[in-house]
């Protein structure tokens, strides 16, 4: 049975000011409640997904959740963590990525009932303040708070311009919890900055306390997060095979994360390729449903498990898989192209580019024949 202890334990990194004080709150009345996503590409990813399923528990407790899309914040570009600004986009393309968003999480948030998730914009607010309003909410931050995040301090050091409009996404963030007058405002644990925005204005306009509440993030190995950014995205448009080959190639490492994350079970005690295999289930089930999820393993295991004993060639590992691949193809240019043209698998997923870090124990595939183990 889910509770409320459980909602605000599993996969929580924080919750400010307490947990004590949101549960309390939450046994008194249904509390209103949002995440933000911006729609800075067409497709959702595995690590909004964390998010999503948090909301879910909150709607399933029969609390009002609102689904965010930021199409005013997705202009500005959130830059968080980020070495250098965000390429700027148009609201047009804000529109033209947000289309499938709903569609992507229907099977995750009900839309439809008794207590239905809610859609809104934040482009319908925001875009709506004057330059007297915008210099009003700045009043309320300070340069250094700004100057003082570790990502900014880093781009000082490196000599990378830190640009006068990044300052305003927490700003333009922090407003939506104003206009909205939530009661909890979720983020991943790296949003605790623009979170605590929201909560200062929300403060100051509207004389109510915010919680914040910030989820664990699925990190690899080296600490950077799963996302589209780094490169190593799990996307909830990719198709109920490559997201279980995807979740099947993720690092054993990531097991007890990707168990408390994505899914309502505790980790199996069993050899991580089982493990991993309940874990890519029970994602591809809440993504694209049951039925797609079972013949997605068993795509995996006729296409995947059953051809091992053919990775009888090695090969030494080289920074990126078009390298590696330039060692059996013969040449750079030969291996871009194969990889171009879809004809080559890493661990059982189809290879959209070059860039990916090869791992000793890899097993990728050129061609049709051609069967390579990474040592």
């Amino acid at each position: 049975m889910l509770t409320t202890d459980y909602v605000l334990t599993r996969g929580v990194e924080q919750i400010l000011p307490t947990k004590q004080g949101l549960a309390k709150l939450m046994a008194t009345r249904k509390i209103s409640l949002y995440e933000g996503f911006d729609p800075t590409s067409p497709s959702l990813h595995i690590g909004h997904l964390i998010g999503i399923r948090k909301l879910a528990q909150f709607q399933k407790l029969g609390h009002q959740v609102i689904f965010l899309i930021g199409d005013f914040t997705g202009m500005i570009g959130d830059p968080t963590d980020k070495t250098s600004a965000r390429q700027k986009l148009t609201h047009e393309q804000m529109l033209n990525n947000l289309k499938g968003y709903k569609e992507q999480v229907k099977n995750i948030i009900d839309f439809d009932g008794d207590n239905p998730v809610k859609i809104v914009f934040n482009y319908d607010w925001l875009s709506k303040l004057t330059f007297a309003d915008v210099v009003e909410l700045a009043t309320h931050f300070t340069v250094q708070q700004m100057i003082e995040r570790d990502f900014y301090q880093e781009r000082l050091k490196q000599n990378k311009p830190i640009y006068l409009h990044e300052f305003m996404y927490p700003l333009m963030q922090g407003y939506d919890s104003a206009h909205m007058a939530v009661d909890l405002e979720i983020g991943g644990n790296d949003q605790m900055f623009n979170l605590l925005a929201g909560r200062t204005l929300e403060k100051a306009y509207k004389n109510k306390d915010k919680f914040c509440l910030t989820t664990k993030l699925l990190t690899d190995p080296t600490g950077a997060k799963m996302g589209k950014t780094t490169g190593n995205t799990v996307n909830l448009t990719d198709s109920p095979n490559d997201i279980f080959g995807k979740i099947m190639a993720l690092p054993d490492s990531l097991l007890p994360l990707g168990f408390e994350l994505l899914t309502d079970m505790d980790q199996p005690e069993t050899e991580p390729m089982t493990a991993k295999k309940i874990l890519a289930l029970e994602v591809v089930k809440q993504i694209h449903g049951e039925k797609s999820a079972h013949a997605a393993q068993k795509n995996f295991e006729q296409t995947f498990q059953k051809k091992a004993p053919e990775y009888k060639q090695k090969i030494k590992a080289q920074a990126n898989l078009m390298l590696t691949v330039a060692q059996i193809a013969g040449s750079n240019s030969e291996a871009k192209r194969l990889i171009a043209q879809g004809a080559v698998d890493v661990n059982g997923v189809k290879a959209s580019d070059g860039t990916v870090t090869m791992r000793a124990g890899d097993k990728v595939k050129i061609g049709q024949k051609t069967f390579v183990k990474v040592i």
